[in-house]
């Protein structure tokens, strides 16, 4: 099982730190890698206090120099995520730590007391942030790697939801993104880029579906399948937006002409980018930039 986050800590010569946080990190999740990069050889004690992390634990040789380090780890790491850690690191009681729930309340609070297992933390500040104008994202079940990566986007530039819809040409992609365990790296990508780009509301994201179900669960509004040779989507003689905004990409390759035509029954418009062919990852996230672009931050008083 390849891990699901990579933590690198760079080891200075002579430091002595490092055996106290493999203390403290025993109880890594089982998905937890754990890089620790020297200048040195491996201490002749680091198997012995693997503990817990025997095997999910390595040790890596570089040249002096935390940048030199940080990007040694950083390429032999496996996992989806990657986390910078110094060995002296300790998330102390009466720190300030930043919340969020992902769906509108932002706050920030002390931390009180901190456990192997849980937090427990007192808030004291909280608010409650009004949702975007929805826009809704169907992207094409692809390849996993670059639907990770728009996840994240998607979520950094606000979409209200994430159904992934497994078009035609979308079965002869290999490794493709789909089951249970990539819906939850999916999640794990988008609370990341939710917290780094401090916004307040989650993508709702969904597990892979047919055309026909995502097309009866996309919500009524401006439904737009974006096809380069459609109309332009903004522009003077372009329809205005109007929100909720449903937009629909296709794979690689392109759509079929009966799905094109299944999405045009549903009451789907075409509309392009531009002149150039672009990769659906690229498409997705034009479109929703430009929605959000359109809508600004005002509401729009219409549930997605």
């Amino acid at each position: 099982m390849l891990p699901r986050l990579s933590i690198v800590v760079p080891i200075g010569p002579g430091e002595t730190a490092w055996p106290a946080l493999l203390d403290d990190l025993q109880s890594l999740p089982v998905d937890v890698e754990l890089l620790l990069v020297g200048v040195d050889r491996a201490p002749v004690e680091l198997d012995a206090r693997s503990g817990a992390l025997a095997g999910r634990l390595r040790w890596l040789r570089t040249e002096r120099g935390r940048a030199h380090q940080q990007n040694a780890g950083a390429a032999a790491a496996r996992g989806d995520w990657l986390c910078f850690l110094h060995a002296d690191s300790r998330l102390d009681a009466g720190a300030v730590v930043g919340l969020r729930d992902g769906q509108g309340r932002v706050g920030a609070g002390q931390l009180v007391r901190l456990a192997k297992a849980q937090a427990h933390v007192e808030v004291t500040e909280a608010v409650s942030v009004p949702p975007l104008p929805p826009v809704h994202l169907l992207v094409p079940v692809a390849d996993r790697d670059r639907m990770l990566w728009l996840a994240e986007k998607a979520a950094e530039l606000g979409a209200t939801s994430w159904r992934p819809v497994l078009w035609r040409r979308s079965r002869s992609v290999t490794p493709r993104g789909e089951g249970v365990s990539f819906q939850a790296k999916v999640r794990a990508r988008m609370e990341g880029a939710l917290a780094q780009s401090e916004g307040a509301w989650l993508p709702q994201h969904f597990p892979e579906a047919t055309i026909e179900r995502a097309i009866l669960a996309a919500p009524p509004g401006d439904r737009v399948v974006l096809d380069p040779a459609g109309p332009p989507l903004v522009g003077r003689e372009a329809p205005p937006l109007a929100a909720p905004f449903v937009v629909a990409v296709g794979p690689e390759g392109g759509l079929e002409p009966d799905e094109t035509a299944h999405l045009i029954a549903a009451g789907f418009r075409r509309a392009s980018l531009g002149p150039s062919i672009l990769r659906f990852e690229t498409a997705a996230i034009a479109a929703v930039a430009v929605a959000r672009t359109y809508f600004g931050a005002g509401t729009t008083g219409l549930e997605a």
